[in-house]
């Protein structure tokens, strides 16, 4: 399998190491829903996942969940988590807790399958002040006037490798983090453990005194704990290439005195309805809005599925509307075309999921086969649906007739009876893809 890697900024070859291909997918700040755009990001980690499978590669995946509370990389504004606490009237790790669990709610419901380890940040306050620690050892880390603990950007060789910004080339001010009134060395520097001042929530006891992590040791710390220091593939949004992977690859290098991740994968952002999806816009899509209009969620997954995860994509309700009628039909088809439990491997979607996990393709390929006179259809459905995860098996459900299904079967009854058989041909098309399933009989048509 050949993912691209950010850093290389070509296609490379992913190995195992040990026979273990070990991965690091960025996971959610859990204060509010996730959006359908950061599962996005959340299914490239499932999609590399169920390739190496299918090619008999063990894996294991580390996700973290962020529960300490996350504010933006210059630590101005309220905390997230604090302020949503404040909203809801709950305490700051209820409120973790029940994002968290809808968060794998979010997931299962996409058949994304569950990380190896979901590491909380709360529970691993011990294992980042280790690492901050062994940074200051290794100077690569200094208390700031303010009792902050920062990483001296400076120290670290070949800093902007994965994003292309160069320390020289960031400006004081820039939001990669704040001056913070001289108490930094260098006003790219970026705090690893944070004093607490006048907050008085989610700050734990440190050897410099009260305070809370930064945000971007915490995944440093993890995935080199849980990985055993190495990282072979590393997933995020490609919002996070920086500043957020870059301070995490500098952490780590420091720490280790190599590269700590072999790969670094990005998803591309997601629009919806043409723009930036955001609160200000008013266009944030949950999983749950679209489970509410009555769409199967795997729509969803299959839109995603449709584009390369390292192109910009642009959703929209008549999108996901569609991917859920092309749903309803091949299960209606695959139930058509085989009642065996069959796989056939196909050559043109086995290199479209080794290349760079090029889904688009694969997509395409089953679109050909669906409307061509091979005889083993279903078995090839079902191998992509190894890696695409859309239940194609799935046993068709009873429908309850729209008005316009209730329409066109009317006027197909009609043109059957007056003999007008390409409109009857016609009518019949028009309703599987409305996903109904016409059988003809003696006593009249039968659809399920």
């Amino acid at each position: 399998m050949k993912l691209y890697d950010t850093k290389s900024r070509q296609l490379k070859e992913v190995t195992a190491t040990d026979g273990l291909l070990t991965m690091y997918c960025c996971g959610p700040t859990v204060y509010r829903d996730a959006h359908v755009g950061n599962l996005r990001t959340f299914m490239l980690a499932d999609l590399i996942l169920r390739v190496a499978a299918l090619d008999g590669v063990k894996t294991k995946l580390v996700q973290n969940i962020t529960d300490v509370g996350h504010m933006s990389e210059d630590f101005t504004g309220d905390d997230k988590i604090l302020a949503q606490a404040t909203i809801e009237r709950k305490s700051p790790l209820e409120v973790a807790r029940k994002y968290e669990e809808k968060f794998h709610d979010d997931l299962a419901q996409l058949n994304i399958r569950r990380a190896h380890a979901y590491p909380r940040a709360s529970e691993s306050i011990e294992l980042m002040q280790s690492m901050i620690a062994e940074l200051l050892e290794k100077e690569f880390a200094y208390i700031g006037g303010d009792k902050t603990v920062y990483f001296d950007a400076q120290k670290f060789d070949g800093y902007g490798s994965i994003s292309g910004n160069k320390l020289e080339s960031l400006i004081p001010g820039h939001k990669f983090e704040n001056h913070n009134d001289g108490a930094k060395r260098f006003h790219a520097d970026w705090a690893l453990w944070k004093t607490a001042g006048g907050r008085t929530e989610m700050i734990w006891d440190s050897p410099w005194g009260p305070g809370f992590p930064g945000w971007h040791i915490e995944c440093s710390a993890m995935s080199m704990d849980l990985l055993d220091k190495h990282v072979d593939v590393h997933v995020g949004g490609i919002d996070l290439r920086f500043p957020h992977h870059e301070n995490e690859r500098a952490q780590s290098n420091a720490v280790i005195g190599q590269e700590a991740v072999d790969v670094w994968v990005h998803g591309e952002h997601l629009l919806f309805e043409g723009k930036k999806m955001s609160k200000s816009s008013g266009n944030v899509v949950l999983l749950s809005d679209v489970i509410k209009r009555g769409i199967d969620p795997l729509a969803i997954r299959l839109c995603f599925l449709e584009n390369k995860y390292r192109s910009q994509m642009d959703l929209t309700w008549n999108s996901i509307e569609a991917a859920d009628e092309t749903l309803k039909r091949w299960r209606m088809k695959m139930a058509q075309w085989s009642s065996d439990n069959s796989i056939s491997v196909d050559a043109e979607i086995e290199r479209a999921f080794n290349a760079d996990i090029d889904t688009s393709t694969a997509i395409m390929r089953l679109r050909e086969i669906e409307k061509d006179n091979s005889e083993n259809k279903a078995s090839v459905f079902r191998y992509a649906d190894q890696v695409l995860a859309l239940d194609l098996d799935r046993p068709i459900e009873a429908r309850v007739l729209t008005p316009q299904m209730k329409t066109l079967l009317d006027q197909r009854a009609t043109a059957r009876n007056d003999k007008q058989w390409v409109e009857s041909d016609r009518l019949r098309i028009e309703l599987e893809n409305l996903g109904l399933s016409i059988k003809d009989t003696p006593e009249g048509q039968l659809w399920s």
